[in-house]
């Protein structure tokens, strides 16, 4: 999944209905991270159960046909150095998250952004 540009992380509601979020994905150690804004409706999900789903898809969440669906499940992380530690996994595939961040340093003085999670994953 490291490999993928876009994955379409599926969380599930309370009555077991699949929401598909299309997110950038990095490996950090044996665990794959994706960042989101806290609050976010997946980590809302995710407070009531760690179930995943993780496809390939492209930019706008469409999933290929027959692209295959990795099952595992994930814990939401909120501390500082948490969340440090993903959006470092990011930055190190990802250039734009790397502007993001360093924009953000500058920004932040005037209009303080919603603050983050990292997301981590273990696949099954």
């Amino acid at each position: 999944m490291n490999a993928q540009r876009y994955v379409s992380l599926t969380t599930f509601r309370r009555n077991g209905e699949p929401v598909p979020t299309p997110v950038w994905i990095a490996r950090d150690g044996s665990q794959l991270v994706v960042v989101s804004v806290d609050p976010a409706g997946k980590l809302k999900r995710l407070a009531h159960t760690d179930r995943v789903e993780l496809r390939p898809c492209d930019m706008r969440g469409r999933v290929p046909e027959g692209a295959p669906t990795y099952a595992g499940s994930a814990v939401v992380v909120r501390t500082p150095e948490g969340v440090a530690a993903v959006k470092r996994a990011l930055a190190r595939k990802y250039v734009l998250a790397r502007l993001g961040d360093a924009v953000a340093l500058v920004t932040d003085r005037v209009r303080p952004r919603a603050p983050r999670a990292g997301i981590r994953i273990t696949l099954a």
